[in-house]
């Protein structure tokens, strides 16, 4: 597992598939969680056919160490972690992918280092950076998908999702709203979503979004003048990143499109390998 040494000093890794120099350009993956081990990306449906994809453990996840300075876990701090990566792998631009709460730090960096980055691709993202909201009923909509609603955990699931809207969620609540998250709530997105909770580091994820972290104003202002083209992802039943929070999110760039994957959740590439993958592709050229 390679690794490089951060601006202060904490050693992080990152973790290569697809052959070096690879089938094709290098794509900078970045996760969420937020500060969730960066393995539960994988392969991204298959985009190693394509290209070579580099997945960064950010610090304090995976194999990348505990920092000495705790509030470093801040997402406007990482960015420095991401732009000395570029550099050691001696990149003069790269394409950025960042997923939920990654996408986060992915446009700080795109505002930050506009010209470092080709082609931004947003997963499903989360919104703090740029300051967009998404209302109760626009997560409820999605929620309510044709292959849900007969299922046995949907009225159960349903009813915390309807609380949290109304502000009146707690922690417990909010495990029980966890189908909403996946296209299909099998074995298998049950498993990943509990190896999403072991793997995710509590401490950082409370300092990622901290006071200070985002300045959404500045941050849009800034992308509205990123002109290299951007691809928003988007599940046609994520409750997380509804289709419409989706597209707002794509509006804020100039050079943008929109791409929503029918039957999936927060994590389209577990829902349709093979469109996620050509898809992203077909973007980045």
């Amino acid at each position: 597992m390679p690794t490089f040494t951060a601006p202060d000093g904490t050693e992080l890794a990152y973790h290569v598939a697809g052959s070096f120099p690879g089938p094709g350009p290098a794509l900078l993956c970045l996760p969420g969680g937020p500060m969730q081990d960066s393995a539960y990306l994988g392969d991204l449906g298959g985009i190693t056919a394509f290209r070579r994809l580099i997945r960064l453990d950010l610090r304090g996840t995976g194999g990348s160490a505990v920092p000495e300075d705790p509030s470093s876990y801040r997402c406007d701090r990482l960015v420095e972690d991401v732009e000395a990566l570029r550099v050691h792998l001696g990149l003069d631009r790269v394409d950025v992918l960042g997923h939920s709460a990654g996408a986060n730090l992915a446009v700080l960096y795109t505002a930050r280092y506009p010209e470092r980055v080709s082609r931004l691709v947003l997963v499903t993202p989360g919104t703090a950076a740029v300051g967009l909201d998404t209302s109760g009923e626009e997560r409820l909509a999605a929620a309510r998908r044709p292959w849900r609603e007969e299922e046995p955990w949907f009225p159960e699931a349903y009813a915390a999702l309807e609380e949290l809207a109304a502000g009146r969620g707690t922690a417990e609540t909010f495990g029980k709203v966890a189908p909403f998250f996946h296209g299909t709530w099998d074995a298998a997105a049950r498993e990943r979503h509990a190896a999403a909770q072991r793997e995710r580091n509590g401490e950082a994820a409370a300092v990622y979004g901290g006071e200070g972290a985002f300045d959404p104003a500045a941050a849009r202002a800034a992308l509205a003048e990123f002109g290299r083209p951007v691809l928003v992802v988007a599940g046609e039943g994520d409750a997380n990143t509804p289709v419409p929070t989706a597209r707002a999110y794509a509006e804020l760039f100039p050079a943008s499109a929109l791409a929503v994957l029918e039957g999936a959740g927060h994590f389209p590439w577990h829902d349709d390998a093979r469109w996620f993958a050509t898809t992203v592709d077909a973007f980045l050229g």
